[in-house]
């Protein structure tokens, strides 16, 4: 039998879920049932906390204590660089395999990479804005119009002094 934990202490789970939507409280009791929260009270939770991301699949920082929670949304590189052009959101189950062809600017990029520097393994900004750049290309937006190469060797030849740094 598993030992019993303190209530007191500071419970942390991890979950990825479909943002905006009620997840399935199937998918949820086992993880959260332990930890004596509902698992209808939790999924409706992370859906309000979420709302803003519709459509996108994202991890989500549950940090319990007391039996109360708290939700903390920890978007990816690629949820930031879809969510910057201002594109509709979409209806997961109508539309599959969407496109997105929106420009981002170079300062929304280099947000982005601020944003993202915590979880990077990069040693300066400059390394992170590429990480980020690579994500970009992946995902299918373009940047200020240029081609996802150009921009890289501007930043390797300090053309781009304000990145580099």
């Amino acid at each position: 039998m598993p030992p019993k934990f303190d209530p007191n202490e500071i419970k942390v789970v991890y979950l990825r879920c479909i943002c905006g939507e009620v997840s399935a409280t199937t998918a949820l009791a086992p993880k959260i049932g332990p930890l004596g929260l509902s698992p209808k009270k939790v999924g409706d939770d992370i859906a309000k906390a979420t709302g803003d991301w519709k459509g996108l699949r994202m991890t989500v920082k549950l940090t319990t204590q007391n039996r109360q929670s708290q939700i903390e949304v920890m978007p990816s590189a690629s949820a930031l660089i879809i969510q910057a052009p201002k594109e509709a959101p979409r209806d997961r189950k109508k539309q599959k395999n969407i496109k997105h062809s929106g420009n981002v600017t170079l300062g929304e990029l280099v947000g982005i990479a601020c944003q993202m520097r915590h979880g990077s393994l990069a040693r300066e900004l400059s390394g992170t804005i590429k990480e980020v750049l690579g994500t970009a290309q992946s995902v299918g937006c373009n940047v200020d119009g240029h081609h996802f190469h150009d921009i890289i060797e501007a930043i390797h030849s300090s053309a781009v002094e304000c990145l580099a740094s």
